[in-house]
């Protein structure tokens, strides 16, 4: 699924339409006073169709699972307290930090079915996402979400070091599906998951996620 999504065409991301909209102008002045400007114009609107492909997911039809929140490579799977701005506490659970190159689906999705309790934008740095400090450190939006059990999870969207803008399109009491998307990171990044208390995830780094499919963790599963 990774590969045939990395080849095959998927309609752009709304996030993508001022990046097409000026590539689109500049290629029509290449046209008017240099065809190499165009060039450049269309290669650029080519990279940007490319970069934010927005491919249809199939969410599994079960209530009892997570899934993955992004596309790319399980970086790190480690115990961890979630964000302290999102109110969570400071009691250690599963984290699960997945990469995004250049080359992954950029969209990020919902890994559950819930109701969203609290979103808390922090400003910070822009190390690599790769980086182990990245998380802490770096330009983020935390995003809470209660489960229909009561039991909250946390999906953060930390920016990377050429990423410099992170979309959420969610908002504190939205009710949400597993699979929805709910945000987009520009051009290289990475998103966390936080398990709910005693909820042990079966993925391991290094494994290819894909968002809103791939199964992280039973939520029965302790």
């Amino acid at each position: 699924m990774a590969i045939a999504d990395t080849l095959r065409f998927a309609p752009p991301h709304p996030a993508a339409r001022p990046f097409l909209i000026g590539g689109a102008v500049v290629f029509l002045l290449g046209l008017l006073i240099g065809h190499w400007l165009a060039w450049l114009a269309f290669i650029f609107i080519l990279l940007c169709l490319y970069f934010f492909r927005d491919p249809e997911r199939v969410a599994p039809g079960r209530p009892d699972v997570l899934l993955a929140p992004a596309d790319g490579r399980v970086l790190e799977v480690a115990l961890a307290s979630p964000p302290a701005e999102l109110g969570l506490g400071d009691a250690r659970r599963w984290r699960i930090a997945t990469f995004l190159s250049v080359l992954d689906v950029h969209v990020n999705r919902i890994p559950a079915h819930g109701t969203v309790t609290r979103i808390a934008y922090r400003h910070g740095g822009f190390l690599n996402a790769a980086n182990a400090e990245a998380g802490e450190r770096n330009e983020r939006n935390a995003i809470a979400v209660r489960l229909p059990d009561g039991r909250e999870i946390a999906v953060v969207q930390i920016a990377g070091m050429i990423a410099r803008r992170i979309v959420c399109t969610v908002r504190e009491g939205d009710a949400v599906d597993a699979g929805e998307r709910f945000g987009i990171i520009r051009f290289g990044s990475r998103t966390d998951l936080y398990l709910p208390e005693g909820v042990a995830p079966f993925v391991e780094e290094g494994q290819t996620m894909i968002g809103g499919e791939t199964v992280v963790a039973l939520l029965d599963s302790r």
